[in-house]
């Protein structure tokens, strides 16, 4: 019969390895794919700082919900936007336009400098500038609700399809 000391040990190996396994899935081995696409995105190759952190991590807390045009709740579901302005008044209190143009105009365009975690990520997808919004996560990766049928997910701007849809990224200060 195991004892008590070796089933913590266990459960402790156990919870370890669980961490261990969620951090590697997230970072995805921080590993660039060497086909970044265009080099508008060339910049999300390395991340900085600016201590907003806390709406990336509420960000890829919602992966998974559904999408639900015009939602703006993790029960009901999200649209792009809806899931912008819901993860900002909660991670940060910044109320945030319902809408992507309107959005684009708050903050500042980051233009060719480094991203950080909790940038506003806006692209082309419609033949407007700006008809799609994700949450830079970091290492490359950004939350987002991309359509109908879908949930909430995490990609990769450097993916051929996302980096040719880049439009600018803007941070948003408090």
């Amino acid at each position: 019969m195991p004892t008590h000391s070796k089933q913590t040990f266990s459960c402790c190996t156990l919870v370890g390895c669980g961490i261990f396994i969620c951090v590697y899935l997230l970072s995805g081995c921080s590993i660039f794919n060497s086909k970044s696409g265009p080099s508008k995105v060339a910049q999300f190759q390395q991340d900085i700082s600016v201590g907003t952190e806390d709406i990336s991590i509420a960000a890829v807390g919602l992966v998974d919900v559904p999408y639900l045009y015009g939602g703006n709740t993790p029960k009901g579901g999200f649209d792009c936007s809806g899931l912008i302005v819901y993860v900002y008044n909660k991670a940060a209190g910044i109320k945030l336009p319902r809408t992507i143009q309107q959005m684009s105009t708050q903050g500042r365009s980051i233009d060719n400098q480094p991203p950080a975690s909790g940038d506003l990520v806006f692209f082309n997808t419609t033949g407007e500038k700006y008809s799609h919004v994700g949450i830079y996560v970091g290492q490359g990766r950004f939350v987002h609700t991309p359509s109908a049928g879908g949930t909430v997910r995490l990609d990769y701007i450097t993916s051929p399809y996302w980096a040719a849809k880049f439009t600018e990224a803007r941070r948003i200060a408090k």
